[in-house]
């Protein structure tokens, strides 16, 4: 959690012990815990205060939970609502989920058991309503700490925003392509954000962060005794997010068994729960996303070509940040902007030797790699100006210097800045793509000299794709025709 954004949690019961305890085990300034102890009050707090998550007993003085729940439904759909009573029945559970509950937890509970529900909640909102805003909205004026932008303007990034354009509103299944960082999540929560499901509930799930088993439970949900440690029935993902949209990151990962389960789902839009016999029938979007050369996964029978072509209706390529140009520098100044606001620093303009070593980085982690070193900079920064020397340890550029000394010095150090002092004598002004340019042609020619032409294991040994590598030969060759290589 982050202590300057509190999450807000509307707890509605009339047992003041349960009230009192919550309070404790949710303390400020991670949370924000308002109360209410009748259904009528809870309503009314709910529209004055819009919390990100709703805790609700299904016994009330005034009114049934289950009643009350869908009232708050009605009025935001993207807010989940975790229910709970200490008279559970197998009828009483079924009604909640079909009634849209987040969760369904029995009394009495312990808090390591209900705080992860919570959390995963509160998680769950705050992906459904944090703007993910897009070059062509208008809304500078918006706290950018509430919002994530994506952010660039060139030729890839263009393509993206006019894909997102096209697919949002067609209620497909999108793939989403791209290395790890490059921003997949945001994106699919544009996408989302700008769809005819916009208004109801949106969840991701990583993939390849949770074991095969789990994935199972958190995906299709689990009677009681269905395995070890399944004391109560779990409902999973696709039953919460009926009619709304689930993204699941890392889908490459996937089990070829748990792969077979999904695309069961996605053909006949019903599943059964762990260790149940009844179908479920369910409506949900599914955004996918991978790090992954699906074409070469399906060559290795890692992943299943009949899945693919189901989630591949419409196919989104992020590209990496080392093929973006000067969206490198915009997300630079941007980021640099951000975090320093949010972390209580003043920055005033970042030093030239500092802007042109973080342009001359390649950025294997990409923007979440971005993101990482800023944060450590301005950790660090103990004045208005970004200096060289802020950046982290070991990072290319870093140095008392400036530029070049923690990727050789030396000969290669001068001859570095000797290009730049001309290039900026020469007045130009594209001196980063001049510069990447230049230094991509030296190591291009090497490891391609190395490897005798062989594309394959040039592309290999670059870390980078064949298309990746054939692409940047061609565009150095339109460059050099251009008189841009100097």
């Amino acid at each position: 959690m982050n202590s300057n954004d509190p999450s807000t949690l509307l707890i509605v019961d009339d047992d003041a012990l349960i009230l009192q305890v919550m309070k404790l085990c949710l303390p400020e300034p991670d949370y924000h815990v308002i109360t209410a102890e009748t259904a009528a009050k809870g309503l009314e707090l709910f529209a004055e205060h819009k919390p990100d998550a709703v805790l609700l007993d299904i016994q009330l003085p005034d009114q049934s939970g289950l009643a009350a729940l869908h009232e708050f439904r009605e009025r935001d759909r993207r807010v989940p609502v975790i229910l709970m009573t200490g008279h559970g029945t197998a009828e009483t559970a079924i009604r909640a989920m079909s009634g849209g509950a987040f969760e369904y937890v029995t009394k009495p509970f312990e808090p390591d058991d209900i705080l992860p529900v919570i959390d995963s909640a509160l998680e769950t909102s705050r992906m459904a309503r944090k703007p993910a805003v897009l070059p062509s909205e208008d809304r500078l004026g918006e706290d950018d700490t509430k919002a994530d932008r994506v952010l660039g303007d060139c030729p890839a990034m263009v393509e993206v925003f006019r894909s997102i354009g096209r697919v949002a509103s067609r209620d497909v299944a999108v793939l989403i392509l791209g290395e790890t960082g490059t921003g997949k999540e945001v994106v699919a929560r544009a996408i989302y954000q700008h769809s005819q499901r916009h208004d109801q509930i949106f969840h991701a799930i990583n993939c390849a962060a949770i074991p095969e088993n789990l994935l199972e439970s958190e995906l299709f949900g689990h009677e009681r005794g269905a395995f070890t440690g399944a004391e109560q029935r779990h409902v999973g993902k696709f039953e919460v997010c009926n009619g709304g949209t689930l993204f699941l990151d890392e889908i490459g990962d996937m089990t070829p068994r748990m792969q077979t389960k999904l695309l069961r789902v996605l053909q006949e839009k019903e599943f059964e729960r762990v260790g149940g016999s009844k179908t479920i029938q369910t409506d949900v979007r599914i955004i996918a996303a991978t790090n992954r050369d699906v074409e070469a996964a399906i060559s290795d029978n890692s992943f299943r070509s009949d899945l693919y072509y189901r989630l591949n209706e419409f196919t989104l390529y992020l590209p990496p940040l080392r093929e973006r140009g000067e969206d490198i520098r915009i997300m630079i100044e941007y980021f640099f902007t951000r975090f320093a606001k949010s972390l209580g620093k003043e920055v005033v303009s970042i030093a030239p030797e500092t802007m042109a070593a973080m342009m001359l980085h390649s950025w294997p982690g990409n923007v979440r790699e971005l993101q990482g070193v800023i944060k450590q900079t301005l950790l660090k920064a103990s004045g208005p100006v970004i200096v060289p020397a802020f950046l982290p340890s070991g990072f290319v550029g870093h140095g008392d210097d400036g530029l070049g000394r923690s990727i050789g010095g030396g000969a290669w150090q001068a001859g570095l800045r000797s290009h730049v002092a001309w290039l900026f004598a020469e007045g130009s002004h594209t001196i980063a793509a001049d510069i990447h340019d230049a230094v991509d042609r030296e190591i291009l020619a090497e490891v391609l000299h190395a490897t005798q032409g062989n594309v394959s294991a040039a592309s290999n040994r670059l870390g980078i794709s064949r298309p990746t590598l054939r692409n940047r030969i061609k565009q150095l060759d339109r460059n050099t025709e251009g008189g841009k290589e100097r």
